[in-house]
């Protein structure tokens, strides 16, 4: 009979998701993740199959979670589709600045990912188009809604805005501050014809 595993995989998981957010894949170590997760080399090994595996693993459940918040910071709402856009845009702004701000797994992936025709390419490349079809979705709102032209490209459009919070994300990590990151959300707008001359937030 097989012994039963003394540790919650979710738990593991999420410990090891912490240590890649802050080193990345490439920079994190057996090691590493050892000490974050409490379990053995072996263990690992047998619970994942290795440092990568467990890395998908944790790019799994950081793709879902992203996901979740920005379906959250776009979905139905009193705010039409463009403000909504907006709102959350500001919002990334002020996140990105924070010195504590994680780094999601996707970004680092992107950051990481050698081009090559690997599960990891492929599992950032559906993450990206994940997050690209959330915008799009609302972006096809604000086009029926008449606040984009009838022949707007609203899946060029999503990944634009995919690009653009990535980026924000990274000059973020770098120390870039809110007002810049603040300028660079609200330029990003001008995308949608939207031309906003300050942050609404400052008032």
């Amino acid at each position: 009979m097989a012994r039963p595993r003394k540790f919650v995989e979710h738990e593991v998981v999420s410990s090891a998701s912490e240590v890649f957010a802050a080193n990345g894949l490439a920079a994190t170590t057996l090691d590493d993740l050892v000490r974050a997760t409490g379990l053995g080399k072996q263990s690992l090994y047998n619970a994942f199959g290795g440092k990568k595996e467990l890395f998908l693993r944790a790019l799994s459940e950081d793709r879902a979670e992203a996901a979740r918040a920005v379906s959250e910071a776009l979905g139905h709402g009193d705010a039409s589709p463009v403000e909504r856009i907006r709102g959350h845009m500001l919002g990334l702004a002020i996140e990105f600045s924070r010195g504590d701000s994680r780094v999601s797994l996707t970004t680092r992936a992107l950051v990481e990912s050698s081009g090559e025709p690997d599960r990891l390419s492929e599992v950032t490349k559906e993450g990206v188009e994940q997050l690209a079809g959330i915008y799009a979705r609302c972006l096809e709102h604000a086009r029926e809604n008449g606040d984009l032209p009838a022949d707007a490209d609203v899946d060029s459009l999503a990944m634009y805005f995919v690009a653009v919070t990535k980026g924000m994300e990274l000059l973020g990590r770098t120390g870039v501050g809110r007002a810049a990151l603040t300028a660079v959300a609200l330029d990003s707008l001008r995308a949608l014809g939207d031309r906003p001359a300050t942050d609404p937030t400052s008032a």
